[in-house]
């Protein structure tokens, strides 16, 4: 999701200042990829959370491992608004709101990210073969991978499709996966933003899907599906302190969380990280959970909108979230790591 240009100009003395900026919208869709292409990532380590206090580990229910903040000569590197690290945490795959694809290949000094290698920047490709970037289908927000599939969720036209990247790479081409009538009535532009597969309980193995905000209000719920398996149906999530959804991802035994973003032009960017127990989720349920983790400008963030979660070698779990920069010289790409406590 792009702020508006307004609040960019309301927010900018109060964010910018600050070091993280609005997002920026765009009047179309911009210029993607058009083939595969290696780019070299600059990273520059990230080594204390809280700005103030470099000694400070421990937020809520996680403990900071490290960070990144990345950057890349290449023009079509930032904007990454969907997250999927692999299940031994070497590999990412993250997803542009212009419709590229980044794999590259986490670099770790025991187990704190120094750095990304191996990285190729490629279109997201329709059935047809031809970029995502190129059709209305190019907003692309929301990235999970399971069993060498690839889901993503795409705002504006409010769909969602299926790559089989396991099989095709990042030549994968996307397929429309069937959704209620529903989705289709939701705000142009906070829609889709979060989406998975679920890993544990009744739903096991169902894509479920969240938006952004489906109506207006600061505490209006906002609307979730579960589109396949046998409990398919539509299902409400609580918002609190004018929060919106950017991202979820499933812990193995089922639980969920969901990564929230909040910009207003007092306070800046906000990020908040809520766990939802697995029975909670079905048709007709209104969810709700515990915060995790609440962080503010006080924290090294910036517009965070992408969670992945991996085993740790010591079988612990690791998050892992990017931030999308909106192509901003207001605004960085950071890539942090937390230990789940």
């Amino acid at each position: 999701m792009k702020l508006s240009r307004r609040a960019f100009g309301r927010g900018l003395l109060a964010a910018a200042a600050l070091g993280s900026g609005p997002a920026l919208a765009g009047s179309g869709p911009p210029s993607g990829p058009l083939a595969p292409n290696g780019v070299t990532v600059k990273a520059r380590p990230v080594d204390q959370f809280d700005i103030m206090d470099r000694e400070l580990r421990r937020f809520g229910g996680l403990e900071f491992i490290g960070g990144l903040d990345l950057d890349s000569d290449s023009p079509h590197f930032g904007g990454w608004s969907g997250l999927s690290v692999s299940a031994d945490g070497q590999r990412l795959l993250a997803l542009s709101d212009v419709g590229g694809w980044l794999s590259a290949r986490i670099a770790y000094t025991e187990q704190t990210p120094t750095g990304l290698t191996d990285a190729v920047i490629a279109p997201v490709l329709g059935a047809d073969g031809v970029p995502l970037w190129r059709t209305p289908s190019w907003d692309c927000e929301s990235l999970c991978v399971h069993e060498g599939v690839a889901y993503i969720g795409i705002e504006r036209v409010h769909e969602v499709r299926r790559f089989e990247i396991g099989r095709d790479g990042l030549a994968a081409r996307g397929q429309i996966v069937p959704a209620p009538p529903a989705v289709k009535t939701l705000p142009e532009n906070r829609s889709l933003e979060a989406i998975g597969v679920a890993t544990g309980g009744a739903i096991a193995g169902s894509l479920v899907v969240i938006a952004e905000r489906a109506v207006r209000g600061a505490e209006a719920p906002t609307k979730g599906w579960i589109l396949t398996g046998p409990q398919r149906g539509e299902f409400a999530v609580a918002r609190h302190d004018d929060f919106d959804i950017t991202d979820l991802a499933f812990l193995p035994g089922g639980d969920m969380l969901l990564l929230e973003r909040r910009f207003n032009w007092i306070d800046g960017v906000g990020m908040r990280i809520r766990r939802v127990a697995r029975d909670e989720l079905r048709p007709g349920a209104v969810l709700d959970g515990p915060a995790l983790i609440q962080a503010d400008m006080r924290q090294h963030i910036d517009n965070m909108e992408g969670l992945a979660v991996h085993a740790a070698p010591d079988g612990g779990l690791v998050l892992t979230l990017i931030s999308d920069d909106n192509f901003s010289f207001l605004q960085r790409t950071t890539l942090l790591q937390f230990r789940l406590v």
